[in-house]
């Protein structure tokens, strides 16, 4: 939880995490996920309402009336951390206007190289689940609200919070040394399927992990390619 959230108590605090990872969400999904009564969530939301923190419009969702949807608004943003953004955006300005835009990008790939080169030491050949936990943990305490899945075999790692957005938008260059850099992490193949930075609430990942190679397999492979 960030420093700001720390004010909040109980299901308000609850609520504005799951509108930050669900948005726009009713009142009764949130009764659902918190498996309490609509009225005590509408409760909240009004508060949170008056205080600036959320706002609604009406939207249908399938068939009956449309229904009130919630979302943050940019007070509400603003409670989720933006590390340093402002003084690293000015930084990476000064150094494109006196090293141009290549600079930048070497910046970047040196930056998460070295982090990906300090997990991989840490991690040896542990499985992707534990590698998958550790990165989720570093991510989180960066800011990223962070979380990983598995389903039928397939992983998904999602990203909740974008604490740099505003240089992502100027420099996208990150974001692909940011998705080089969860690959190497995870000795594993990685698609992005959404992206906040284009109206999407979280960034997420595909995770495929290669099949272990079976016995003699490589061996039969390199005697049909002499064949």
């Amino acid at each position: 939880m960030t420093a700001a959230l720390s004010g909040f108590r109980g299901l308000k605090v609850q609520i504005l995490l799951q509108a930050k990872k669900s948005q726009p969400i009713t009142a009764k999904e949130l009764s659902s996920a918190f498996r309490v009564s609509a009225n005590a969530v509408r409760r909240h939301l009004k508060e949170l309402e008056a205080e600036g923190l959320v706002e609604y419009r009406r939207e249908r969702r399938g068939v009956g009336a449309p229904a009130f949807a919630y979302r943050l608004t940019p007070r509400g943003e603003a409670l989720f951390p933006n590390r340093y953004e402002e003084a690293l955006t000015a930084l990476l300005a000064h150094v494109e206007e006196r090293a141009g835009r290549g600079e930048v990008d070497r910046l970047f790939a040196d930056q998460f190289q070295a982090r990906a080169d300090h997990l991989k030491r840490e991690l040896g050949d542990q499985p992707v689940e534990l590698r998958l936990e550790r990165l989720v943990r570093d991510l989180s305490d960066e800011g990223y609200m962070a979380e990983w899945s598995s389903e039928n075999g397939a992983i998904r790692l999602a990203e909740h919070h974008c604490a740099i957005r505003a240089i992502a938008g100027r420099y996208p260059e990150i974001c692909a040394a940011e998705k080089r850099f969860i690959s190497e992490v995870l000795a594993a193949e990685v698609e992005r399927r959404t992206h906040i930075t284009e109206g999407s609430n979280a960034c997420e990942y595909t995770v495929s992990v290669a099949a272990p190679r079976q016995p003699g397999e490589h061996a039969g492979a390199a005697k049909r390619e002499q064949a």
